[in-house]
């Protein structure tokens, strides 16, 4: 929701965008501490919280996301968002900073063609 409005989560994806120019500004007031600061927006990660309903609901969130018309037809994984984690730690990514990592199997860029009409 960092990424597009969402009907009835006003204050909710406010918050997330909040956390995208909020990553940019600490990233320009912090650099020259040799400080990096990025932005990692999951999509739909297969946790316990996903894929189990909460308390007192009788469906999980799970339900109501199909990846089939995502580019990458999955649930992301939680180790599809720790190997991006450990590389922003690493050396590898020291000239990477007020970054923005989308990583959601093509969630947010809109329905991907069926593989027999590519």
């Amino acid at each position: 929701m960092a990424l597009a409005g969402t009907a009835h989560y006003a204050p909710y994806v406010a918050s997330k965008w909040a956390v995208r120019g909020l990553t940019q500004t600490a990233a320009l007031e912090l650099g020259r501490d040799r400080i990096r600061v990025n932005t990692i927006l999951p999509g739909v990660i297969a946790t316990p919280f996903i894929q189990e309903p909460a308390a007192g609901a009788s469906t999980a969130i799970a339900d109501f996301y199909s990846p089939e018309p995502f580019a990458v037809p999955r649930l992301g994984e939680p180790a599809d968002v720790s190997g991006l984690l450990l590389f922003l730690a690493s050396s590898d990514a020291s000239f990477v900073t007020g970054a923005e990592y989308v990583i959601d199997g093509g969630l947010t860029l809109g329905p991907a063609l069926q593989a027999d009409a590519a």
